[in-house]
């Protein structure tokens, strides 16, 4: 009977032990759940202090094409979530610590034809007026930039800066005097050309003829009256032949407002080593995009291919498409498409490698961030605005300094466009 008792006792001192292992060994994977949860926010504590620091500087949003609909305003928040809410609005630029950005004044080319260069000028003054009425709307949220300085002011004032760019130089014609006139109305850069050859320069993507004629007689006078009236120089888009042309005549820093490395993703709108350090040598940017087909190599889906390629059947090129209603029609079947069949997303980690190839080829001081919101530009990680940050957190795991990340995110971009402004004063 005594040795039962002592059993039992033995037993239940055992499982008390138990229990207590168990209380102690529960509790030190919650102090361990919750150091790691701690060590998690103070690390994007750290990283917003970083984003916050810095001038933070997006080269390129196509977002006045948003602007210019009816019932859309920039000054309102939109829920991410919402199809129609675009990437960009002057509140959720704010809450993504995104300071100044670049709204594109986008014209795709048409004819060239005094007709087709009417209609290109009445959508570029368009586009223009939308801009500038979105400064007078929300003069207490955002206000035009012209300079470097204008947009130090600006963050210091908790406003931000709406600088223009004008991609495709299409609407200039071929009348020197209009681009003069778009300088006034604010444009600071001229990508130029787009996705097809036009007056100025060929295109990387698709071209009238297979042989590559670089940057025309008229292109080379673009880019020196752009030198002289301190419009930086964009050849994002643009022919390989087209790029080097560029830099044997210009005077002035050039940038790649939004584009890739080639080395990584193997397209004609990426950059190729070659020319990454002909950009270091000129003293340029590129800025690096978000969008996915320029990251990383899609993976293959053939259903959606027969599906585009029935697309391209039953409508023909898109460029010789004249009627609104017809184009309509085809945009959405062709949304419906990649809604059916999603293109995989690149990751905020798949952008930094291409910024990780520019630093570790030419150095820091050579590149930046353009996303290209709202014209196809979106993260797995930082789909809209408002997650900007997420770019720094990543910036910062990889081991890059304060300094650096201030460089990327606007300090690279803020030397150049200073440099181009100076010599256009030396100039005059």
């Amino acid at each position: 009977m005594m040795n039962c008792h002592r059993r039992r006792r033995e037993m239940m001192k055992w499982q008390k032990i138990a229990v207590v292992c168990l209380l102690l060994f529960a509790s030190g994977m919650l102090f361990s759940s919750c150091r790691v949860k701690g060590e998690a926010e103070a690390f994007r504590i750290e990283a917003r202090a970083v984003h916050d620091s810095a001038l933070t500087v997006d080269t390129h949003i196509d977002t006045p094409a948003h602007m210019l609909r009816e019932g859309w305003k920039i000054g309102e928040r939109h829920d991410p979530s919402q199809r129609e809410s675009g990437k960009i609005d002057l509140p959720r630029m704010a809450e993504g610590g995104l300071d100044a950005a670049f709204f594109a004044v986008f014209v795709g080319q048409g004819e060239r034809t005094p007709e087709g260069y009417a209609r290109a000028k009445e959508q570029t003054m368009s586009l223009l007026d939308a801009i500038h009425k979105m400064a007078e709307d929300y003069p207490h949220l955002v206000e035009i930039a012209f300079s470097p300085e204008d947009a130090y002011r600006l963050e210091k004032e908790g406003k931000r800066a709406a600088f223009i760019g004008m991609e495709n130089g299409y609407p200039i014609d071929t009348n020197l005097t209009l681009l003069e006139e778009y300088y006034k109305r604010g444009v600071r850069y001229l990508t130029l050309c787009h996705s097809r050859d036009n007056d100025l320069c060929d295109s990387s993507m698709e071209r009238q003829s297979p042989e590559d004629n670089g940057l025309s007689e008229f292109g080379k006078e673009v880019v020196a009256e752009c030198n002289r009236l301190g419009i930086m120089v964009d050849v994002s888009h643009v022919s390989d032949k087209s790029f080097f042309d560029v830099l044997q005549v210009t005077r002035a820093p050039v940038i790649a407002s939004h584009s890739g490395v080639r080395a990584i993703c193997d397209t004609q709108r990426n950059l190729s080593d070659e020319m990454l350090k002909a950009f270091a040598l000129n003293g340029g940017v590129i800025q690096v995009c978000f969008v996915s087909s320029f990251l990383k190599k899609e993976k293959p889906n053939p259903e959606r291919d027969k599906a585009l390629q029935g697309l391209r059947e039953k409508y023909g090129s898109r460029r010789d498409i004249k009627d609104e209603v017809t184009l309509a029609k085809m945009r959405e079947e062709y949304e419906a498409i990649l809604e059916k069949y999603p293109v995989e997303r690149a990751t905020v980690k798949d952008l930094v490698n291409h910024i990780d190839h520019v630093v570790k080829l030419v150095g820091v001081d050579y590149v930046g961030v353009g996303t290209d919101f709202d014209g196809g530009g979106e993260l797995d990680g930082c789909e809209e605005v408002s997650q900007m940050s997420h770019i720094t957190e990543e910036l910062l795991r990889r081991g890059y300094s304060a300094e650096e990340i201030r460089k990327i995110w606007g300090g690279n971009l803020m030397r150049v466009f200073g440099k181009v402004i100076q010599i256009a004063e030396k100039s005059k």
